[in-house]
């Protein structure tokens, strides 16, 4: 019984987690958000991205000390490079009818 609930709440965790940006997220933000990333590798990231710059992809993460291929795969998912609601949209122009001007 205690073995069901154990894995029940590891389950829980994965699920509760929510899409973190690894450009902008403290190193506690990371760890929360990503399997098998504990605080010394969120900070390994932070301290990656500090030196060198944002992540240009989620496989660049694999230049991170202590981060490999499956913990990247594990995680792709919940892995974000910028904001959803920071990415712009193509502005709308309406169109000019010139038909409608006085001559």
């Amino acid at each position: 019984m205690k073995n069901v609930l154990f894995l029940l709440m590891l389950f829980s965790a994965h699920v509760l987690a929510s899409p973190v940006n690894i450009n902008t997220a403290d190193a506690q933000m990371i760890a929360d958000s990503l399997s098998n990333v504990g605080l010394k590798k969120a900070e390994a990231i932070v301290a990656y991205r500090n030196k060198n710059g944002a992540f240009k992809s989620v496989d660049e993460l694999g230049q991170v000390s202590g981060i490999g291929d499956k913990t990247i795969e594990k995680n792709k998912m919940d892995i974000l490079l910028s904001d959803p609601a920071a990415t712009t949209s193509a502005s709308v122009v309406e169109p000019t009818d010139k038909s409608d001007k006085k001559k």
